[in-house]
C-alpha cells in the first residue's frame, strides 16, 4: 500500500488535474461543486486532520450539498481524517460505489517510435472537444460545464487525438503535468476501433510528451471493473499503489 504522503500528493495533483467549478475549504476537508458533473468534481475529499465533532460536521457538509440539490458524495483513500471516516458514513447509510485502482508508472523507459496520425494540442481545442464530448457521450447539457473545467486547468495540460487521413478520431485522451507525475485523464477509443492497438497508442504518446516535459512518473485511476483497461496498463507497467472509492447517500 502507498504510504500517507504518496496518497496526498496524487489526490492533490488530481484534483487539480480536473478543478471543481467552485472549492469550499471545512475543516480540512475539500468539497467540491460541479453542478453534478461526475462524481469526483462534485464531492467531499477529507484529506486533512480535522478537529470539529464529526457527527455535526457530517450533518453540516450534508446541507451544504442539499442546498445545491447535489447528491452528498464522499470521496475516500486509505489516508482519510478521520481514519475511521469510512465504517461511519457506512453505519449511517452511505452506499459504497466505484472502486478504483490508482496506479503509478516510472517513465525511464517508456519510448514513442512514431507519431504518426497523433494530434497533440496544448490547450484545449474545439475539435479536440467535440470529439471527447462525442467518444464519451458527455450530453449537451453538461458540455459547458466540462469544458469550464478544463479551461480552469492551471498545471500544463496535452490534448491528444489519433485519427486516419480522413480526420475520423479512434481514440482520444489528456495528460495533465504537474511536480514531474503526469495524469492520465479521459482515456477513450471508439467502440468501432476497440482492441486494435489505439488506446495504447494514444497512451504512449501522451507519457512521451510527458516525459518530454521533465515528468518522471505517470499515474492513472481505473474502475476496478474495467478489466479491458486493467489489462493494457498492466502490460505497460503501471502498478496499484492504493484504491479509493466511493460513499453516497442518495
Amino acid at each position: 500500500m502507498a504510504n500517507k504522503t504518496l496518497i496526498q500528493k496524487i489526490e492533490e495533483l488530481s484534483m487539480n488535474a480536473l478543478p471543481a467549478l467552485q472549492t469550499q475549504l471545512f475543516d480540512g476537508w475539500i468539497l467540491r461543486f460541479s453542478d453534478g458533473y461526475t462524481k469526483r468534481a462534485n464531492s467531499i475529499n477529507p484529506l486533512y486532520v480535522s478537529n470539529e465533532e464529526l457527527k455535526n460536521k457530517i450533518e453540516n457538509s450534508e446541507q451544504i450539498y442539499r442546498k445545491r440539490n447535489l447528491r452528498v458524495v464522499y470521496k475516500l483513500t486509505p489516508q482519510v481524517h478521520p481514519n475511521n471516516l469510512d465504517s461511519i458514513l457506512e453505519k449511517t447509510g452511505y452506499l459504497l460505489d466505484s472502486l478504483t485502482s490508482v496506479q503509478v508508472l516510472s517513465l525511464e523507459e517508456i519510448e514513442v517510435s512514431s507519431k504518426h496520425n497523433v494530434i497533440v494540442y496544448n490547450n484545449l481545442q474545439d475539435k479536440w472537444f467535440s470529439n471527447f464530448c462525442n467518444l464519451n457521450n458527455v450530453s449537451e447539457k453538461d458540455q459547458p460545464t466540462l469544458k469550464q473545467m478544463l479551461r480552469n486547468i492551471i498545471p500544463k495540460t496535452c490534448y491528444v487525438m489519433l485519427s486516419d487521413d480522413s480526420n475520423e478520431t479512434f481514440s482520444c485522451g489528456m495528460g495533465v503535468l504537474e511536480s514531474e507525475y503526469i495524469g492520465l485523464f479521459d482515456i477513450v477509443t471508439n467502440e468501432k476501433y476497440r482492441n486494435r492497438g489505439y488506446g495504447r497508442k494514444l497512451i504512449l504518446n501522451i507519457l512521451q510528451w510527458g516525459k518530454e516535459n521533465d515528468a518522471k512518473n505517470a499515474y492513472l485511476q481505473v474502475m476496478l471493473n474495467n478489466t479491458p483497461a486493467l489489462k493494457l496498463y498492466s502490460k505497460l507497467g503501471f502498478k496499484e499503489e492504493y484504491r479509493y472509492w466511493y460513499r453516497i447517500k442518495e
